[in-house]
């Protein structure tokens, strides 16, 4: 009852200082990872009923492609047919990690991924809670503002034009010096090739608010159709075929986010570089590369890391 309560408290009523209290405490009871790097989180809150396929997942991995090092933080799926978790199991990838063995994953392959129940350990009693009720609750916002290893990049997407500046600030109060803070305006919580995307840009303690369009990058636009994904074993088949090359709108959708990625993390001068980038790590194999690598090492027994 709390959940949907929050739920439904006229979804405007999240203030920054509700939200940042509750990922405060959140925080205090996870198991944290001090990673001793700058690592990126790319997530979205989901709860934007897309039913997309895994693009923030799917992208993660052409950024540390890129050298960044990922840390991404999630679970399985809410209010979805497949969360980030399910994406990764269905690929092949252990999800469940130590944080000894995450650090071994970021220091070799750039990636790791936190399974947010073994983190946060409390998570486990409302899990089933949240898949039941089938709609989004305060913890589509907490979700991605509780990264174990405290990412200072990070591209969140959000299922509301107003959370995009509030959960900036939200952002910066927890300490992410580059990062972006996303809304497709056709109601997807990512950089978006259907419709404009409201961004708020982060950097060193400052944001600023501005559109862009998928016509400015030279990427046509598609409808959400387009963008359907399914069960975690139809979403993994995705994400292989776009590292493999498959052109088309989703690849795009990846192109856009993976690029903003690169551009947070440094490895573009601007956003046109990133997705530039984006497409070159995906054609010659080296976000492939860097998916075969993290189910090898997810999946080696812990004393061989």
């Amino acid at each position: 009852a709390f959940l949907a309560a929050l739920s439904t408290k006229s979804a405007r009523a999240e203030t920054t200082d509700e939200i940042a209290g509750c990922a405060a405490a959140m925080r205090d009871h996870a198991i944290r990872v001090d990673t001793g790097m700058d690592v990126f989180e790319i997530v979205g809150t989901g709860g934007d009923n897309a039913h997309s396929f895994n693009i923030s997942t799917t992208s993660a991995l052409v950024a540390a492609a890129g050298g960044m090092k990922v840390a991404k933080h999630g679970n399985r799926a809410a209010s979805s047919q497949c969360g980030t978790a399910d994406c990764l199991e269905a690929l092949g990838v252990n999800i469940r990690q130590s944080p000894a063995r995450c650090m071994e994953l970021l220091k070799e392959v750039g990636m790791c991924f936190f399974f947010a129940q073994e983190y946060h350990t409390s998570m486990r009693y409302v899990a089933g809670i949240r898949k039941e009720l089938g709609f989004r609750t305060v913890f589509n916002i907490l979700g991605p503002l509780t990264n174990p290893g405290t990412p200072v990049m990070q591209l969140l997407g959000v299922y509301d034009d107003y959370l995009v500046e509030p959960l900036a600030q939200v952002l910066i109060n927890l300490g992410v010096r580059r990062g972006m803070v996303v809304y497709g305006q056709e109601k997807l919580d990512e950089i978006s090739v259907t419709a404009p995307t409201s961004v708020c840009e982060i950097k060193d303690g400052w944001f600023k608010s501005y559109v862009i369009t998928p016509e400015e990058f030279g990427i046509e636009r598609c409808s959400r159709e387009d963008l359907l994904g399914g069960t975690p074993e139809e979403n993994a088949k995705i994400t292989l075929a776009i590292l493999n090359g498959e052109k088309g709108h989703k690849r795009d959708a990846v192109l856009m986010n993976a690029g903003a990625s690169l551009y947070i993390g440094g490895k573009a001068e601007s956003l046109g570089e990133g997705i530039a980038l984006a497409g070159e790590l995906i054609d010659s194999g080296k976000a492939f590369a860097v998916l075969q690598k993290l189910i090898e090492v997810s999946n080696r027994k812990e004393e061989q890391a």
